[in-house]
């Protein structure tokens, strides 16, 4: 049973913490193995064979297919072990975070650059900061 937490309030954050941790253990194993070349090619070879390999939900493996990486968090990924499938993809940390967003590798890179997405209105859910929105379509073409 899921606990009333502060943090839970916080827009566009979802804390890892042993709640998520328990959710998504077969989740991050998964991700752990494609440290091995050998299962980085089986998974290439065929993702949904590899992925029922695993005790992971249908919900997790649709999200890995679909390398929707918000949805696998929210599923009890941790970023860093999603890092693997990037990895595996031949993608960098920025472009993941990037499409976590809703913008352009570039564009995030020039917001992080910027000091990042202001605090205002990002507090709390319900303060309608741009962590609560999704980016315009003016960042995704930049």
């Amino acid at each position: 049973m899921s606990l009333d937490k502060e943090f839970n309030e916080i827009p566009g954050t979802i804390v890892f913490d042993a709640e998520q941790s328990r959710k998504g253990y077969w989740l991050n194993q998964f991700c752990m193995s494609l440290m091995k070349a050998a299962n980085r090619e089986r998974f290439k070879a065929n993702e949904r064979a590899y992925l029922d390999e695993w005790k992971m939900t249908e919900d997790q493996k649709q999200a890995v297919m679909a390398r929707d990486l918000n949805r696998m968090m929210a599923l009890g990924g941790n970023i860093y072990f999603l890092s693997k499938i990037g990895a595996t993809d031949g993608k960098s940390f920025q472009q993941m975070a990037g499409s976590m967003t809703g913008m352009s590798e570039e564009a995030y890179r020039d917001m992080m650059i910027g000091g990042g997405r202001s605090i205002d209105g990002n507090r709390k859910i319900g303060e309608h900061g741009d962590a609560q929105r999704p980016a315009s379509s003016e960042s995704k073409d930049k």
